[in-house]
């Protein structure tokens, strides 16, 4: 029986070492119900609210956790649990059965005997109290953390590093807990390979059976079978190993570039039918040279992506949340996620919808900044998880890259101290990697430099990089040219305002932006640091703008806000184009990060509602599969890129056209193309144009003559596959009474489509609505020119309410919605 299900869970906290066996725990204390799987944070949560979850200290105290389950038939019963966080011990009615000193390694109890109703305990010590223990230092000392002892145990950084603000540490059963009786067929481990050879696919698999004897295994993937049979020891289990030889398979791509094919495997033990899965098969391997990238099926991947935040940062228990998030992700382009090394393995069902739908996982390896031990004990622990992860992904094709974890390399070279060898990095991880993960790319930690090179592993031009040059190190975003990037592993973090109406429903104001306190609490701070990503996020606005941000904030709260989204959207923008663009020697751009971890101005482009704030758009658009760049190259004017990763030839129609400020089109020309699978075009806008017209105002002859540039990609039905608008000019422009700007909507199927129009040129048209979910904004707008966004709802009864702005423009206009069938027409 799964206990999830079976029984109800509570919690109680406790001083540390206060309480030594369940028989002392007291029935009045202040017991908390409990979700398992869950933490102790989840558990304050439901009581008492986000607030006191957040504030909560887990760690501080010990934690123990009770529930009583009825037990029928005989045993043995196997007792698992999937994850205990972190120093964990395990009670069956009043006896020590097991003990656990990491949250990423399952423990399985068997036990013999057991009353008919049976009170399982778990007591999670007190970490506080664990690293109040002396043991040796590390070579050097962590900037992530202030306690540098947690180098020693197998658990996350976070809630424990300052720069996670908003997620207490995860204390308690964090993952499924179960209890299986002898009769029926147990499966207590499996081992899923898959391979390629030739056009056949090759399926390796290996169980461990208990519970009830079984005379035959057979595996049946798509109605191809093998059949094993079992074998029992004296301890009652059998190891079987069967082989399945699928014949010309259908590969798995990531969604970018064709589809994710799967085939479904299921185990038939005696009549008893177990869902083994979804298996896929495809190639993977890094490609050569003093970069990084990878080629999937032989093909060469620009992975577009971003680095994985959890859905549910105090409870980790939201499943359903997480496949929302993992289908807008695919929704936006994007192809690779990376769980980072001071995050916490997801779930199984995270790794299952991201072969579903065609997303690459990057996984790190849980290490990050502080000197892993040179330990066997250490060893031993970090092996075990590394199997356990092995056995969980049993033939998922999502996962492609395993790291040996987030700056675990860097911080070391940071601090001077150059080449120092790791031993977990150099030997036991790659070791184990090359018997357990055969299938996988095995980087040594992010950032690194490439395989045997000498360059420091900080080096952003070579190997993988952590590229914050445009950002953290506020350097001009034409940087991004000179530094040669070849693959980002993190990149572009910023304090992302969400929208208004997220900021009102939250903190009741926009006139909270940069100074109150709950605001400031959920901006990302390097621990030590003396300035925050707001500070970085403001330098962008004078440098792009020419204003000065704190007068604008003074003055118009509002104002101040959009100047600081579209700021970012303009390095966003700059940065994105560049690396997607044919030549630019990068293969990837991870951005940091997905999701806020609190209601504010973090780094997701999500916001902590799961809503897109401003460069989510960006980033949309230039992670596209179909996609059209425009990019300035100064005095060789604009170059256009044409791309098409996906697996299917298109014929295509590219529109370049060139606006006065009066609206005029003195350039309107069209060129057919036919774009083959996974190929890119380049074309200069003045071969494409007939010559030489100064359209980006490089040479400034004389008067600008052109207000906006844009570049179109359109099917033979019309349609606008893609489209890019550059500015003519730059970006600070000046803000106008009127443009001209409007929105209309009308109801369809699935929602409202809006089309929005506008006079004159309008810079970052911005929609803020309610009542469904938006498909687009912070676009640019040629003068006269339009554009249709859908909304999209599942409830029949939404109402559309809203308005459209600009940043060039004083006024927004109110979304209006046009007649119903009814005759009602209604301005919202």
């Amino acid at each position: 029986m799964d206990l999830l299900h079976a029984s109800r869970w509570r919690c109680l906290r406790v001083g540390p070492g206060e309480m030594e066996h369940p028989g002392d725990l007291p029935e009045d204390g202040r017991w908390l119900p409990v979700r398992i799987p869950g933490t102790a944070a989840g558990a304050i949560l439901d009581a008492d609210g986000a607030e006191a979850a957040r504030a909560s200290s887990p760690d501080s105290g010990d934690w123990w956790f009770v529930t009583d389950v009825e037990v029928s038939g005989h045993g043995p019963w196997y007792l698992t649990f999937d994850g205990l966080a972190t120093l964990a011990d395990v009670w069956v009615d009043g006896t020590l059965v097991a003990t656990s000193e990491s949250m990423f390694v399952p423990l399985t109890v068997v036990l013999d005997r057991l009353p008919s109703t049976a009170r399982i305990a778990i007591r999670c010590a007190s970490l506080d109290a664990a690293l109040r223990k002396r043991r040796p230092r590390g070579r050097w000392r962590s900037s992530l953390v202030s306690a540098q002892g947690l180098r020693w145990f197998r658990t996350t950084m976070l809630g424990r590093a300052p720069v996670y603000g908003g997620a207490p540490a995860p204390v308690g059963p964090w993952r499924p807990v179960r209890l299986v009786g002898s009769g029926e067929p147990v499966v207590l481990e499996r081992t899923i390979r898959t391979a390629l050879r030739g056009s056949d696919g090759i399926v390796d698999i290996g169980l461990t059976l208990a519970g009830s004897a079984v005379s035959e295994a057979i595996v049946d993937i798509e109605g191809v079978t093998a059949h094993a049979r079992p074998e029992y020891g004296s301890h009652g289990t059998a190891h079987v190993r069967m082989q399945v030889m699928l014949p010309e398979v259908r590969r798995w791509w990531p969604h970018t570039y064709g589809d994710p094919n799967l085939y479904a495997a299921h185990l038939l033990l005696d009549g008893h039918r177990i869902d083994l899965g979804s298996i896929g098969f495809r190639s993977v391997e890094r490609t050569s040279g003093d970069g990084f990238g990878l080629r999937i099926n032989d093909v060469d991947v620009f992975c577009r992506g971003l680095v994985w935040t959890p859905v549910d940062p105090i409870a980790l228990n939201d499943p359903a949340g997480t496949r929302r998030i993992l289908e807008r992700c695919v929704s936006a382009g994007v192809d690779t996620i990376r769980i980072s090394g001071t995050m916490v393995y997801e779930d199984d069902e995270f790794y299952r919808s991201c072969a579903e739908l065609g997303i690459m996982v990057w996984q790190d390896v849980m290490l990050a900044t502080t000197d892993p031990p040179d330990d066997s004990h250490f060893r031993s622990l970090l092996e075990d998880e590394m199997r356990a992860l092995s056995r969980r992904w049993a033939g998922n094709p999502a996962p492609v890259v395993l790291c040996g974890g987030s700056e675990t390399e860097q911080q070391p070279a940071m601090l001077g101290l150059n080449g120092v060898p790791i031993a977990a990095l150099g030997d036991w991880l790659p070791d184990i990697v090359d018997r357990e993960f055969p299938e996988t790319v095995w980087v040594s930690s992010s950032p690194s430099a490439p395989p045997g090179s000498d360059t420091l592993p900080i080096a952003v031009g070579s190997g993988v990089a952590h590229y914050f040059g445009v950002g953290g190190y506020r350097r001009p975003t034409g940087d991004v040219r000179a530094a040669g990037v070849r693959f980002a592993a993190e990149c572009l973090a910023f304090s992302i305002p969400p929208s208004d109406t997220a900021i009102e429903a939250e903190f009741g104001s926009v006139n909270v932006a940069g100074h109150h306190p709950r605001w400031k609490a959920a901006v990302p701070r390097d621990n030590g640091a003396s300035w925050d990503f707001e500070d970085v996020r403001d330098h962008y606005v004078r440098t792009i703008f020419g204003v000065d941000p704190s007068e604008v904030r003074w003055a118009d709260p509002a104002r101040y806000l959009a100047l600081g989204r579209a700021a970012i959207c303009e390095a966003y923008t700059e940065v994105l184009q560049y690396w997607r663009r044919s030549g630019s020697g990068c293969r990837g751009a991870l951005i940091l990060s997905t999701r806020d971890l609190q209601p504010g101005a973090g780094w997701g482009v999500l916001g902590a509602d799961g809503n897109p704030k401003a460069p989510w758009w960006v980033l949309a658009r230039v992670f596209a599969p179909v996609t059209v760049l425009l990019t300035d190259d100064g005095l060789d004017g604009l170059r256009v890129d044409a791309i098409n990763d996906t697996a299917d030839a298109l014929a295509v129609t590219l529109q370049l056209q060139a606006h006065t400020a009066s609206g005029a089109v003195p350039v309107d020309v069209s060129l057919p193309l036919r774009l083959d699978p996974h190929e890119t075009r380049v074309f200069s806008w003045a071969a494409v144009t007939g010559g030489f017209t100064d359209v980006n105002f490089a040479y400034r002859f004389g008067p600008r003559t052109f207000d906006t540039a844009a570049a179109r990609l359109v099917d033979p039905t019309g349609a606008v596959l893609a489209e890019s608008v550059h500015l003519v000019g730059g970006s600070a422009r000046p803000v106008e009474r009127g443009i001209g700007l409007a929105a209309t909507a009308r109801s369809v199927p699935d929602g409202w489509s809006v089309e929005v129009r506008t006079e004159g040129a309008a810079q970052y048209v911005h929609l803020d609505v309610t009542g469904g979910d938006l498909q687009d904004s912070w676009f640019h707008l040629p003068p006269g020119g339009s554009r249709t966004i859908s909304v999209r709802t599942c409830d029949p009864a939404a109402t559309l309410r809203g308005r459209v702005g600009a940043l060039n423009s004083a006024t927004s206009a109110p979304i209006r919605v046009l007649p119903t069938p009814d005759g009602h027409e209604v301005d919202r």
